[in-house]
């Protein structure tokens, strides 16, 4: 059975990287090349000018082409992961993955580089003639002690940043879950008995690391393959020598009394349950050996139950992975251009690392890691890979320390704007949602959830106390609620950070079904009807308490169809100036922010209806600092075909024109006519707007949801919304794919006053 499943496994890997598209990484231009001119500046005769300028001056090299956010992975093969030395070639596939992760989790380009030398002074030679090219080196599965070698001459003759991962990469993320370790079992770092299996490049680097953070030289004892290393064994590697201690002992059994921390970074089962069994009591066990640890977490369980275990495995918590590390040090580093990645820097990010995972863990991470323990303990240690909290965090800290130690060779305006900026990186919503969070901090609303009982729900309701200046009032039963805030380790407290609606029993129960009655009494319902209701149905409780104003605005449609929640919205809320106008996504692409509308709430829009969609979505375009340009999308284009959607768009335009409108729009046309002003110009000459549209009204929801949903898949689109228009900001639906962070941005949009809203 077993042999099947890793033949299978074998066949998902080798097809993973042969299939569609053999490796995993591909070069894509950054600028146009479509045509002659495009040509010309690209090439000769163009190119010539970035030339000249970067030779006039050097730092130009960093504007004019992709330098300063290039890095180089080299390896020449001799020691990769648990393969040994493999060859450069062999090498290949771990590099191209080490580069995918660099743009990934940072935005970083590389080229892996697989040199075959071995010899570690002509390896260095080469990769000091790469300067020009790149703004970085990371240096990758080199053999000790030759990598010690290269990185040494390498540091010494380059003026940028030379990082050996393997070491540093490691021993950051060993120092930062240390760090956390220790505070969790209450034990100082400068008193601490340290044992090491593991005499390699990452075991040297993480004990370094140690003495930097506090520890004491005299209390790290070193194993290596030969035994412990000691002060009379004659040891050649320097390195090793540094930690030799007076012993009569080789065997690591021995030196394993009184052991409180053990860092393992040897081989399988270097580790016996009789000598763990020496340790002190709340050991700290990182066995990182990889597949299969020194020890596995199970034994030192049975042991220690109180026990801290990290491995390198997926597996297990507390996996301890340099992904963590290597690409937000590195994005530190190039975006001050830093000359060197040094001391100071490495504990700036040990620092950020450890700080991270002592705060509440993040709705991104709990969706990548569902079923995990994600609270600050002995089973999370240190934070996971899909935290997009890292980016900022980390290369934050990293670029401060490169500042203040003199290495940055280009100036920030300040920090907190420099993490805004990655913030935006790492969620794209960021940038266009600043204003908007903005405005939701200077008001003080109360925002009613539906779904309170609802994860996504309870994590936004945390971030947006964080984030804004509202309240959160959620609609579920206690219990459910409290259990669920425990399991998931928010720091909430009922009727302290939030005010909780039980549906099963609220005092205010034969208020809001009478209120409900009176609304609804002539279309049917009756009070029994009212009762069970309000009882059921929390679409309808949130409606009635923003009716009754007792919340400013609702929020719901975390599960269920669209239409039907908004069936009871517009019973309890529309009146002669509020009526839903349309659903409005403001779709988040990688060429730029696009508006669609409508796309829930009518099915075939009458002109009329059209034309009030076009003029609330140019509203809630400039919300976000859109000036909108609307097409008005159709089968019809420009009038060349008698079709219905045709006609209503060509209608809907007349209304238009008889109104004064102090916005661009254009109509009907074909959707790739509105974004390729080329192909327009030559359909429609005179059209009224220039550029791309960045807003579409379609003519019926089909086509509208349509067009969200392939952009949502097939471009990556980030989806803002939806967005209900005309309903005075009152209401929004959002759809049941909607993230915790989507519900953030929604809540923060609702949490706007409505005269800043639209």
């Amino acid at each position: 059975m077993n042999k099947t499943k890793n033949e299978t496994a074998k066949k998902a890997a080798l097809d993973f990287h042969e299939f569609p598209k053999p490796g995993k990484l591909e070069i894509r231009a950054t600028k146009p090349l479509a045509n002659q001119s495009d040509l010309a500046k690209a090439y000769s005769p163009g190119v010539a000018e970035a030339c000249l300028a970067i030779k006039k001056n050097n730092k130009k090299s960093g504007s004019y082409t992709s330098k300063s956010n290039l890095v180089a992975v080299i390896s020449n093969g001799t020691a990769v992961l648990g393969l040994g030395n493999i060859g450069a070639l062999a090498a290949k596939p771990v590099m191209e993955g080490k580069a995918v992760l660099f743009k990934k989790f940072a935005g970083i380009d590389c080229f892996d580089l697989e040199i075959d030398e071995e010899n570690p002074e002509k390896l260095a030679k080469i990769i000091t003639t790469l300067e020009p090219t790149f703004g970085a080196i990371n240096l990758e599965d080199i053999k000790a002690p030759d990598c010690f070698i290269v990185e040494k001459i390498c540091k010494n003759k380059m003026r940028i940043p030379v990082f050996h991962d393997d070491q540093h990469g490691t021993a950051i993320v060993v120092g930062a879950a240390l760090v956390n370790s220790l505070r969790l079992v209450k034990k100082k770092i400068s008193e601490i008995k340290v044992v090491c299996t593991g005499g390699g490049a990452a075991g040297i680097a993480c004990l370094e690391m140690l003495l930097s953070l506090g520890c004491k030289k005299k209390n790290i004892w070193l194993c290596d393959r030969s035994g412990l290393v000691t002060k009379n064994r004659n040891e050649k590697n320097v390195h090793k020598a540094f930690f030799a201690q007076k012993s009569d002992s080789l065997l690591l059994e021995n030196v394993m009394d009184g052991a409180d921390f053990f860092l393992g970074l040897s081989g399988p089962n270097t580790l016996s349950k009789s000598m763990l069994k020496k340790m002190n009591e709340n050991p700290i066990v990182f066995a990182l050996a990889n597949p299969i640890p020194e020890i596995m977490p199970e034994i030192v369980y049975d042991v220690f139950p109180n026990a801290i275990v990290a491995t390198g495995r997926s597996d297990y918590p507390n996996q301890v992975n340099n992904v963590l590390c290597f690409p937000f040090i590195f994005r530190g580093a190039l975006d001050v251009g830093a000359t060197e990645i040094n001391e100071k820097m490495k504990i700036a990010c040990v620092e950020a690392i450890a700080k991270l995972a002592r705060e509440h863990s993040s709705a991104e991470a709990a969706a990548a890691y569902q079923g995990e323990d994600m609270v600050f303990g002995s089973n999370y240690v240190i934070p996971k890979p899909f935290d997009p909290r890292l980016l900022p965090i980390v290369a934050s800290a990293v670029a401060e320390a490169a500042i203040e130690t003199g290495v940055a060779t280009k100036t920030i305006n300040t920090i907190s704007e420099y993490t805004k900026k990655l913030e935006n990186s790492a969620y794209k919503s960021s940038f266009l949602m600043r204003p908007v969070f903005e405005a939701a901090r200077s008001a003080s609303r109360k925002i009613v959830f539906a779904e309170g009982e609802d994860e996504r729900v309870l994590r936004a309701s945390f971030s947006m106390i964080e984030e804004t200046g509202d309240s959160p009032i959620l609609i579920g039963r206690p219990d459910v609620v409290m259990s669920r805030i425990e399991k998931y380790g928010l720091p909430l407290k009922i009727n302290k950070d939030f005010e909780l609606v039980n549906p099963e029993s609220d005092p205010r129960f034969r208020e809001y079904w009478e209120t409900y009655h009176k609304i609804m009494e002539r279309r049917g319902v009756t009070p029994a009807l009212a009762k069970a209701i309000m009882r059921t149905n929390s679409t309808a409780i949130a409606a009635i308490m923003v009716f009754r104003s007792e919340a400013d605005s609702m929020i719901c449609g975390t599960f269920g169809q669209y239409l039907w929640h908004l069936k009871y919205i517009k019973e309890v809320l529309e009146n002669n100036e509020l009526n839903a106008i349309g659903a409005l996504s403001l779709m988040i692409l990688e060429n730029g922010p696009l508006l669609i509308s409508d796309t829930q709430v009518n099915a075939i829009p009458s002109p009329v209806q059209i034309s009030e969609i076009v003029f609330a979505t140019a509203r809630h375009a400039r919300r976000f600092g859109i000036e909108p340009k609307i097409a008005l999308c159709s089968h019809s284009q420009f009038g060349n075909l008698d079709s219905e959607s045709g006609r209503n768009m060509r209608d809907a335009l007349k209304i238009l024109d008889s109104k004064k409108c102090d916005f661009l729009y254009e109509g009907e046309m074909h959707s790739d006519a509105a974004l390729d002003p080329e192909l327009r110009s030559r359909i429609m000459p005179n059209c009224r707007f220039d550029g791309a549209a960045n807003a579409l009204v379609f003519a019926n929801t089909d086509a509208a949801s349509g067009v969200r949903n392939i952009l949502k898949m097939c471009a990556n689109g980030l989806e803002v919304g939806p967005i209900l228009m005309g309903l005075g900001n009152k209401a929004h639906i959002v759809t049941p794919s909607i993230t915790a962070r989507g519900l953030l941005n929604i809540s923060a949009l609702a949490g706007s006053p409505v005269q800043t809203y639209g």
